[in-house]
């Protein structure tokens, strides 16, 4: 574990948690009903096209593949998937309320930890800023499920809030249509963890960004993307 001054990144960690923002928190579910009205199938704001960008950058070949948006919200990654060519497109989320504002593909509700789909379902399954919102405990039990679901010779790609970020105070918040300011519940995830997840659920590694915003005048690591692939035996 990396020590820094007598302190180990996860003590800070520790630390981030427990403080009690001025902004209200909200649990996912009643952030993203809240949001959904507002909330556009593309990038909307600087942090989710550098997000995006990243993203892409990671992406494998998406034309004739089947294709998981998982925790699709209203759709941009299906959306990019469908236009690059994909055979079959799904998006699953489980926010009704945002899967209400997608359309142009088939939708499923359903948590991370426990997808509806068979195993090997997909080619490619993306999963765009959604883990953060999951507890340590629950994190790799997502993984598990978003490699249960792949093909064998498949690739998964996943971003998340990056943690350094949340070090430095930033917090994904929202404004509601009644003018309020929230925070989405978030739970900083470190790199060993995400790498951890997918070495237990048989991924492993192919590539990764941290992807660089400016924050208070500094270059910090803004947004974390990873992709994988089922190990090869």
């Amino acid at each position: 574990m990396p020590i820094f001054g007598g302190f180990t990144v996860r003590s800070w960690l520790a630390r981030l948690r427990a403080r009690v923002s001025t902004t209200p928190t909200l649990g996912s579910a009643e952030a993203y009903s809240l949001w959904a009205a507002s909330y556009p199938p593309e990038a909307h704001n600087s942090f989710m096209r550098l997000e995006e960008s990243a993203v892409r950058q990671l992406l494998p070949d998406l034309g004739a593949r089947r294709v998981l948006d998982a925790a699709c919200g209203t759709g941009r990654y299906a959306q990019l998937a469908h236009g690059r060519g994909a055979s079959r497109v799904v998006g699953a989320d489980s926010s009704l309320a945002m899967l209400r504002r997608a359309a142009g593909f088939a939708r499923a509700r359903a948590d991370l930890t426990a997808l509806p789909f068979a195993a090997a379902a997909f080619d490619v399954v993306i999963c765009g800023l959604a883990l953060g919102h999951l507890s340590p405990g629950q994190m790799p039990r997502a993984i598990a499920e978003l490699a249960r679901v792949l093909d064998g010779r498949g690739t998964v790609v996943l971003s998340d809030f990056h943690p350094y970020l949340y070090r430095a105070g930033r917090r994904r918040t929202f404004t509601a249509s009644s003018g309020a300011r929230f925070n989405v519940e978030h739970h900083p995830h470190l790199v060993a963890d995400y790498f951890r997840a997918l070495t237990a659920a048989g991924l492993d590694v192919t590539g990764l960004i941290e992807a660089p915003g400016t924050v208070h005048g500094r270059d910090l690591p803004a947004v974390l993307v990873i992709a994988a692939r089922p190990r090869r035996s």
